[in-house]
């Protein structure tokens, strides 16, 4: 039957099955590649400090033969940046060590800091994506587990520091940053009652390295600190345990921004319980009297069993960091 003896329905369905095709075939064939640098200014320095740059990495879900989105992650190495911030998800096959040290080798000696994701211990499988407008997604039994231990041991070559339910500190540029952060709170690994203690014992390892102080607390008030917060996902629970702990700055991933948007809409699921209308970018998280920066990074991946983005396209962000006056 030609075209011009449809019945005004059949024409309907062709034109919505035409453009379904041609939507899909954009999110697999364009957008899923159409690597993204979004730059963004957070003004945490103190008065008077150098401006850093902080390159934030999420969600690769490396697999060995993504060899454009490996090659796209070493050109970052020629922004500079101060300090590197990876919020996990870097593997996604079996084999996506091999990709990840590809990616990462130009960042050797400079300075990192990173947690993990659920799919850091667990390899992909195939799911029905309506699932996630039910609630986030859970673990799947036959989920093969991965290497995390040899990630971490990469890490550490490259000179990057864990922060899975622990906390540690860095000098850059003239500034003095904390940073506390935990493992995979999509998983429940994330272990907040331990975030106070571990602040107490970094400050208490390093009161300045000066003995006229006569306690941790009295040496950390009297040098200006930026406190960086750092988890996989976004997790209400764990922002506002974040912003109680004092972060000024929080960065996570998680959400691959929603993965598939509608154009005008935004984000229809999140895989977690933060805000739709914070699912991705620099926004500010606001808890009681309290408040912090907060990027939450669409990512740089997809699972292999859905490589498909739409009006998502993935990202790493170069944050700025700058006087707050």
């Amino acid at each position: 039957m030609s075209p011009s003896k449809l019945s005004p329905a059949a024409s309907i369905a062709l034109a919505i099955g035409a453009a379904g095709a041609a939507t899909l075939a954009w999110g697999v064939l364009v957008e899923r590649t159409r690597w993204t640098l979004r730059r963004v200014e957070v003004p945490v320095l103190p008065t008077g400090s150098k401006p850093i740059k902080v390159l934030h990495l999420s969600d690769l879900h490396m697999a060995p033969w993504q060899r454009e989105k490996q090659a796209w992650v070493r050109s970052l190495a020629e922004l500079e940046p101060d300090l590197v911030v990876d919020t996990g998800d870097n593997l996604g096959h079996e084999r996506g060590i091999e990709g990840i040290r590809a990616a990462f080798e130009p960042f050797r000696g400079v300075p990192g800091v990173f947690v993990n994701g659920s799919n850091d211990y667990f390899g992909p499988v195939l799911k029905n994506p309506f699932l996630y407008f039910s609630g986030p997604s859970g673990h799947v039994p036959r989920s093969a587990r991965l290497d995390i231990d040899e990630l971490h041991a990469y890490f550490a070559e490259l000179g990057w520091q864990d922060l899975d339910n622990t906390a540690t500190s860095l000098d850059l540029n003239g500034t003095h940053f904390e940073f506390f952060g935990v493992d995979d709170p999509h998983k429940g690994y994330d272990r907040l009652d331990l975030i106070a203690s571990a602040i107490d014992d970094l400050r208490a390892e390093d009161p300045l390295g000066d003995e006229s102080w006569p306690d941790a607390a009295s040496a950390a008030a009297a040098r200006p600190t930026v406190t960086v917060g750092v988890a996989h996902a976004p997790y209400q629970r764990v922002l506002n345990s974040f912003v109680n702990h004092g972060a000024q700055l929080m960065l996570a991933g998680h959400t691959h921004g929603g993965q598939v948007c509608v154009p005008g809409f935004g984000a229809l699921v999140t895989n977690c319980d933060i805000p739709r209308e914070q699912v991705k970018g620099l926004s500010v998280w606001r808890h009681g009297l309290r408040s912090a920066f907060l990027n939450v990074s669409a990512g740089l991946g997809t699972s292999i069993f859905a490589p498909v983005r739409f009006a998502c396209p993935p990202e790493a962000t170069l944050i700025t960091l700058v006087p707050s006056s």
